[in-house]
């Protein structure tokens, strides 16, 4: 049975991320799906745009799930999940493609505080 080389290495580079490294792969998937379903919705394909809010709304869902809630930053966190959870069920309902513009620039920020954060505790160890 041939494998796929390309699926091989994601494995491995899954397999060997530190949590860090797995939150920004959640992040850049997340935006990677919003991508899929703004262009989705652009070409009236409800289905594959709905599927991708789906995998969004999941990711969304891991962070709020794995917060940290002894830290009070863990609150703010809940709070913007929570928000962009809505503005997703909103956007799904609606196929409104700029809901959805909205949650990528917030998921972007995410990410590049996340980026941020990893440099600040690469430096400080």
């Amino acid at each position: 049975m041939a494998t796929n080389p390309y699926a091989q290495y994601q494995n491995s580079k899954i397999l060997t991320a530190s949590p860090a490294e797995l939150t920004l792969m959640l992040y850049d998937g997340a935006i990677k799906f919003s991508n899929i379903a703004i262009t989705a919705m652009e070409e009236k394909d409800i289905q594959k745009a709905h599927n991708n809010i789906i995998k969004v709304q999941r990711i969304i869902n891991e962070f709020r799930a794995t917060l940290d809630r002894k830290y009070e930053v863990a609150k703010d966190f809940d709070n913007i999940y929570t928000y962009l959870l809505q503005r997703l069920f909103d956007a799904n309902i609606k196929k409104d493609p700029e809901i959805m513009r909205e949650v990528v620039g917030h998921l972007r920020t995410l990410r590049e505080t996340w980026i941020e954060i990893m440099k600040k505790s690469k430096g400080g160890a």
